[in-house]
């Protein structure tokens, strides 16, 4: 029995593993300890998270580079053995494969990148990291009005940027257009309505437009799309039930909710100020109790002769 082990322990194929796994064990504490140190001393987020991968990547790298250092002399009678065993794998961790193939593509061909805030596989919210087969985001949305976060940390296949279409709110234009509508009673003065509109809009919207030109001529550079107004703008549309003003401005994408909420109190706050010159139209239905409904009923007397 002592013999069996000792031959065992002696056997370069086991002794090539035990090096391999005191190795990946020895690669895996100093990639911890550079990581912490990291975050120790570098206190910018972005950054942070930028060193944190780097050398995360550097120690897988590190560790398939010694795998094929220990192993390199039995591999080279492996190689049919290998080649089938890869096939099937292949087959099997399809959905793998694309998920690998999805992290390269969206770390060479700028899909997104953490802090990107994303549309992908039918979730929206912000990237908060990009693993080698999946990306975690904080969700925005689906409950929650407008665009602020739910709490619930999502995580999403890479290989979802193959399969549907990626949407990204802040990489290239970080801004959006929006707008709203106000509905105005007929018999308003809709001139002053949409001078008011106009001004109260250039007032809160306009230092977006002025922030966005650089970005605008930046997109005009790199893909071929027209030029484009960036500055508030009020229409009108008479319809049956009242005159429709809609107010369409660029905001960061950021500031959807905030700049809604600032737009709607400065407009109330004017049309109240009007002096009755222009009044917010609505559907009105008024229900009243149903009139007394009076039934007379008058008897003829017939004689028989």
């Amino acid at each position: 029995m002592n013999e069996m082990f000792w031959r065992w322990i002696y056997d370069p194929i086991i002794g090539k593993i035990l090096a391999a796994v005191i190795g990946y064990l020895l690669i895996a504490t100093i990639v911890f300890l550079i990581k912490t140190s990291v975050n120790t001393y570098v206190k910018e987020t972005y950054f942070r998270y930028r060193v944190r991968k780097i050398f995360e990547y550097a120690g897988y790298f590190i560790a398939l580079v010694f795998t094929t250092i220990v192993f390199s002399e039995q591999l080279g009678g492996l190689t049919v053995v290998l080649g089938i065993a890869g096939a099937g794998l292949a087959f099997a961790l399809q959905e793998v494969i694309m998920s690998l193939a999805g992290w390269v593509a969206i770390s060479l061909g700028n899909f997104y990148a953490p802090g990107d805030r994303v549309q992908l596989g039918g979730i929206t919210g912000d990237v908060i990291d990009i693993g080698i087969l999946r990306t975690t985001m904080m969700e925005t949305g689906q409950w929650i009005q407008s665009d602020l976060y739910t709490g619930r940390v999502v995580r999403i296949a890479n290989s979802f940027v193959f399969k549907e279409p990626v949407f990204n709110y802040s990489s290239s234009f970080p801004f959006l257009w929006d707008e709203i509508k106000i509905p105005i009673k007929y018999g308003s003065d809709h001139k002053s309505a949409k001078q008011i509109f106009q001004k109260i809009a250039n007032d809160v919207t306009l230092q977006y437009a002025e922030n966005a030109q650089k970005a605008w001529a930046d997109i005009i550079t790199q893909f071929m799309i027209k030029e484009t107004t960036l500055e508030p703008q009020v229409t009108l549309a008479a319809n049956d039930n009242w005159i429709e003003f809609t107010i369409r401005y660029i905001v960061d994408y950021q500031r959807r909710r905030a700049t809604k909420d600032i737009l709607f109190s400065a407009l109330l706050d004017q049309i109240e100020q009007s002096g009755g010159r222009i009044s917010i139209a609505s559907t009105t239905i008024h229900l009243v109790e149903t009139p007394i409904i009076k039934v007379r009923q008058t008897f003829s007397d017939s004689s028989e002769t």
